[in-house]
Order: structure tokens, then sequence, then C-alpha cells
């Protein structure tokens, strides 16, 4: 019996773990949805008051310096995030209502405000969220919610990004550039040929939903004559900023190397950054390519890819897949570029930080003018 509970720990070991971590979740939970709540009937009450012209103009910030005189080291209550909740407010209010008052309650008063109200939305009915939807908006916190209705007016693309944060647990860091680089519209658009390379349909989904169109590396700032950054100094960029680079990619991609080296019969070849993606159980190669895309692209990274399928890919991994990433590109050509094509394979554009705003562009002396005056 000793010996056949010695033998259980390990399962006993993972069974409370597991109780533990579930319950600390749960009460993580519960605590947001106390606290969206909160700030969901606090920016009912303001909007009420404030909208409809009863409050002065300058009410919030005294209400909000006031709040720091009577709860000292009160955070989250700074007249801008009041303004924040009163939007949180005004923008999820068709979908939220007052709960009605139980038998023998009263009602809550319009000077009162309730913390409740959030907590207990309707039963949905058509259009309104479902719930899993419900479920992944109290998930993800207030910060979250103000980084995504400050940028994304349509309830799809505001929910496409809620259950992003929720399920794959973004910082605000990396929710902030997801919006920038608007996924939304992005992902899932790549120029590709999955559908005739890739024949397991489950496989096929998740390699289109890795990839975007087009990736915004505006951490890479470099100038050149025709805007166009060579090849390798862009590479060294982007290896320079690699954690950056793989978050603008997306999750499960880990960086295996640039300049990757491939021998066959004494002849050395070369990836300019290769990939390992978890998800998809497969390297991916990208080159990189300054200016247009050109169809013979395809028969290098083809070349490429036939070689990491023989020599590098392990036995239980997927075929290798191959991503030109280029300045621009033209549709047709890499339509008629993708016909005959065996490995699967896609094409990208990129945007740097080269080129300065239009309003910054005549205050800041150019190149030459800083040459002169060094």
């Amino acid at each position: 019996m000793r010996k056949s509970t010695k033998n259980d720990y390990s399962d006993i070991i993972q069974r409370i773990k597991d109780a533990i971590l579930k319950s600390r979740y749960r009460a993580a939970s519960l605590a947001n949805k106390e606290l969206l709540s909160l700030y969901y009937g606090i920016g009912r009450y303001i909007s009420v008051n404030s909208r409809e012209g009863v409050w002065g103009t300058s009410a919030i910030a005294t209400i909000s310096e006031k709040l720091q005189q009577e709860l000292p080291g009160l955070r989250g209550f700074s007249a801008s995030n009041i303004k924040n909740m009163r939007l949180f407010y005004e923008e999820w209010e068709e979908f939220f209502t007052i709960r009605r008052p139980l038998a023998g309650e009263l009602r809550t008063q319009s000077k009162d405000i309730d913390i409740e109200v959030l907590t207990a939305y309707r039963q949905p009915v058509a259009g309104d969220l479902k719930p899993v939807e419900i479920e992944l908006f109290f998930i993800i916190g207030f910060t979250h919610h103000c980084e995504i209705l400050s940028k994304i007016k349509t309830f799809e693309e505001r929910f496409f990004y809620i259950g992003l944060c929720a399920t794959e647990f973004w910082s605000k860091e990396k929710l902030r550039y997801n919006l920038k680089s608007n996924l939304y519209a992005q992902k899932g658009k790549i120029s590709n040929n999955f559908k005739a390379t890739i024949s397991d349909k489950d496989l096929r989904r998740k390699a289109l939903l890795s990839f975007k169109d087009e990736y915004l590396l505006d951490y890479i700032n470099i100038e050149s004559p025709d805007d166009e950054p060579d090849e390798r100094v862009l590479e060294s960029e982007i290896v320079n900023n690699i954690k950056k680079f793989i978050m603008s990619l997306g999750n499960d991609f880990s960086f295996i190397g640039n300049q990757y080296r491939l021998v066959v019969e004494e002849q050395e070849y070369f990836i300019d950054l290769l990939f390992f993606n978890r998800q998809l159980q497969a390297l991916i190669a990208i080159e990189l390519k300054r200016g247009k895309f050109k169809p013979e692209y395809f028969g290098k990274m083809n070349f490429y890819l036939s070689i990491l399928d023989d020599l590098v890919r392990l036995p239980h991994e997927n075929p290798s897949i191959g991503i030109i990433l280029c300045k621009s590109k033209s549709h047709r050509v890499v339509e008629y570029a993708f016909r005959d094509m065996k490995k699967p394979m896609g094409v990208a554009t990129y945007k740097t930080a080269s080129k300065l705003p239009p309003e910054y562009r005549n205050i800041l002396p150019n190149a030459e003018q800083l040459k002169e005056l060094l």
C-alpha cells in the first residue's frame, strides 16, 4: 500500500496543482469581473450626469482630485481614466442593462451607482453577446478594453482582439502592436499556394492563420537612396530586434538562426532567416527581398525547402514552409508564379519606419544638410 501511494504521488501532486491553479484563475477572473462592473457602473453615473449638462466642464477633474484626498494612494481614478470609464459604459451600453430588482427590493435611484449592472447582464437575444463572448469579455483587463475601444469601432473587430487577448494572454504592449499593424485585416490574407500544397485541412487552416499579408517593422529605421534597404542591412536590423520581429510574426515562432547554412555536394547555400513554428510543427524559411516581388524568387525558395525537408526536417515534423518578404507585390504576378510550385509558400510585404511623416519632412534637415552641419 505504501509502495502504491509512493508511485501515485506524482498524480496526486498534479491533481492538487491543477485544483490550485483553477482556483487562482477563477478568483482572478471574478476579481476582474467585479472591477469591470465597478468601472461600468461609475462610467454610467458619470455619463448620465456629465452628458446631460448637469455637471460643469471641470467636474471630472475635480472629482478625481477630491477622490485622491478622500482615499490617499487610490489608483486608477485619474481624470483621464474616469473618462475611460464613461467611454467603457457608453460603448457597451447596448449589450448590458440594469438588473431587475428582486421582490421587495427597492429600485436603484438615479443618484446612486449600481456596481452590479455589468455582472447582471440581460439574457441574450438575436444580435446580442453570445455566452462565450461574455466569458471572454470578462477575462481581459480594463486597460486592454480601453485600448481596443479607443482604436476599434466595429463590434466584430473588437471581439476579434478581445478573443485573442483572452486566449493568448496578450500584454498591453502586444495588443498595441497588433492594433497598430491592423492584425484584423492582415491575418490569414497572405498570398499563398497552401490549398494546392498542404493536403491536411486542419494544418492548412493553421498555416493560413499563422501568417499576415503585411508586417509592420516600425522598429527598423533605415534610409537608403531609393528608400529600399539592402537585404543584408534589413536582415541585420531584424536580428538585432529579433524579439520584436517574433512579436510581429505571432505566437509559436522560435528563431533558429540567420544565414542558415545548407550544404549540398560541398556547395554552400544560406537561408536569410529560419524559424520553427510549434503550432504547425514545421520549419519556416524567410527570404528578405528589397523592392517588388519577382517570380524567380520562388525557384530559389523551392530549392531551399527541398533541402530543408531532406536534410534538416525531423521525421515527426511537417513539410517546411517558405515566406518571401518583400517591399511590394503584384497579386497577379504572384498568382502566376505560384502555378506548378510543389512546396508550400507565401508572399508578404513589409513596412518600415524609413519615411518621416509628411508634417515633419520640411522641419528636419535631410542627410546632405546634416553632413554639411557636421
